[in-house]
This record gives C-alpha cells, structure tokens and sequence, in this order.
C-alpha cells in the first residue's frame, strides 16, 4: 500500500515537472515570437494555450529565462547574437553619454535574452527629480515620460520617473533613482534577487569577453572544415 502511494506521488511529481517544462518552452517561445516582454503574462498566455491551469505546474520566472536562452540559441542564432552586440554597444555608448548620473546597464541587453523588441535599459542616479530630464532638453532629445513601481526590498516600493527615447534605431528606456539605491540594486523581477547591473567598465569586459568567444567559436570551426 504504502509502495503503490510513493508510486502515485512520484509519478504526479513527474507530470508536474514535465508540465512546467511544457509551460516553460512555449512562454519562451511566446516571448521570442510575440514580443511579449512580461513573464507573467507570458506564463498566462501559455498556461491558456495549453490548457493548464494547476498552480503547481507553473513555472518559475527563472525557468522561462532559461528556455528563452535555449531558444534564442536554436532558432535565432546569428540573428540574436548580432542583434545583441549591437545593442550592448550602442549600451555603452549610453552609458558614456550619461556618465554624470552614475548610469548602469540593466535587463535582457545584459542578461543575454535581448530580442529584436528589447530596448537599451539603463538605471541612472541623481535625486534631482528634473536633472535627467533637463540634460535630455539641452541636449534636444525628445522623451516620453512614463514610471516604473521598483521594489527596494522586501519591504520597500519606489516609484521611479522613466525616459524612454529613441537613437540609433534603437529604442532607450532610462529609469532614474535616488542616489542612495546606487548601493544596493532594485529586486528583479524575475527572482526576487537584486538586479544584476553592469557599469561601464564591466559592459566594456562582457564586451571583450563575447569577442574572444566569438573568435574561438570561428577558429573552431574552421578547423572542423
């Protein structure tokens, strides 16, 4: 009796993992095709499509992250990975441009997972509320204003004034914080963790970084031919 129970409680385990699995992929996919940028919704939209609606099988923000790497790596190839370095170039010249608020490169631009619809997302500092948007005007850069609720930490929400433009073809989405958040990033999304960020200097090493990988996998191949 009590073998068959283990039995029956392994086996919904299983099916519970491979519905997650399920639900993983197709939100990624969902992401990568559709432009969707929410995981939540994303998970929704998958859970619909599927037809599955048991709490328990839905997964985690850092699963679908994962699935959507593995499927950026297998259908969108160089596409993706030249989109990126674009994008993380264009990143650091943001970052060069907005060096006097102490700026830091944040989302799927430095995670990896930026798609053809993500923008160039920047943290900057100053707790002058108009200085942003005042070095954007004297330098005839047209923004739209718009917010963003971040939450601090457990116990804390801000809500933060958000710039978004466009340059180089690209859209930029700047979201301005009190200089005292520069010590501890915001919590992510996407696990509850704080942000990852990168400054200038660490942008310009992933950058280096992604050359030399780059440079192996062609050597690489080459030889195999």
């Amino acid at each position: 009796m009590h073998h068959a129970r283990q039995h029956a409680h392994q086996h919904a385990l299983t099916r519970t993992r491979e519905r997650r699995h399920r639900l993983a992929h197709e939100a990624a996919r969902l992401m990568a095709e559709g432009g969707i940028r929410d995981y939540h919704q994303a998970k929704l939209k998958a859970a619909d499509r599927l037809g599955i609606h048991d709490d328990a099988s839905l997964p985690r923000n850092r699963e679908i992250e994962d699935a959507l790497r593995e499927y950026q790596r297998l259908f969108a190839g160089d596409a993706q990975a030249t989109g990126l370095r674009t994008r993380r170039e264009a990143a650091m010249r943001a970052l060069e441009f907005f060096a006097p608020f102490e700026p830091r490169l944040v989302g799927p631009v430095l995670d990896g997972t930026a798609d053809s619809h993500a923008p160039v997302a920047l943290h900057l500092y100053s707790d002058d509320a108009d200085a942003v948007p005042r070095f954007l005007d004297e330098r005839d850069i047209p923004a739209e204003a718009r917010s963003r609720r971040l939450r601090l930490d457990q116990q804390r929400t801000l809500d933060a004034p958000v710039w978004v433009f466009s340059a180089e073809d690209l859209a930029f989405d700047l979201t301005v914080l009190p200089l005292d958040v520069l010590r501890q990033a915001p919590l992510s999304g996407v696990d509850e963790k704080p942000m990852k960020r990168a400054s200038l200097a660490q942008l310009r090493t992933l950058l280096a970084d992604d050359e030399i990988a780059a440079y192996e996998a062609g050597t690489r191949t080459a030889t195999r031919a």
